[in-house]
């Protein structure tokens, strides 16, 4: 079984019928946005529910439904090939921010594949992409 594989069945894809809103109780004060919280709380939000969405976006235009995803406390792995180049480069750009804001990580995982990930879901380890590395 290839690693390509092993990765699509350990995240499976999901479809919109199939996400599941997780409603969470708060102690502190429910008018100030989780963003707002103090970051030494965020132990108390994290779910053993993690939920991963993948995409492969055809425009730009699709970018912002990753970025809702994101702030769903979703991780998101976006597959840029069917994108052109400029495309591809403004939607990295736009989610590098939209991460940065949600004081997330992004990760390059392969050619033209990123994966996004919330303050909540950790990401530990590096792939290599250098394919002289290659056995």
């Amino acid at each position: 079984m290839s690693i390509g594989q092993k990765f699509k069945e350990f995240i499976s894809p999901m479809d919109d019928d199939e996400i599941l809103e997780v409603e969470e109780d708060y102690e502190e004060n429910p008018t100030i946005s989780e963003y707002e919280q103090p970051k030494s709380k965020a132990v108390n939000r994290l779910s053993s529910d993690t939920k991963m969405v993948l995409f492969e976006p055809r425009s730009f235009d699709e970018a912002e439904e990753v970025a809702k995803r994101l702030k769903e406390n979703k991780a998101a792995v976006i597959n840029l090939h069917k994108l052109q180049r400029d495309y591809a480069q403004r939607t990295i750009d736009f989610l590098t921010g939209v991460v940065f804001a949600l004081d997330g990580s992004i990760q390059k995982i392969g050619h033209n594949v990123i994966l996004c990930a919330p303050r909540n879901i950790a990401v530990h380890g590096e792939i290599s992409l250098d394919a002289s590395e290659e056995d």
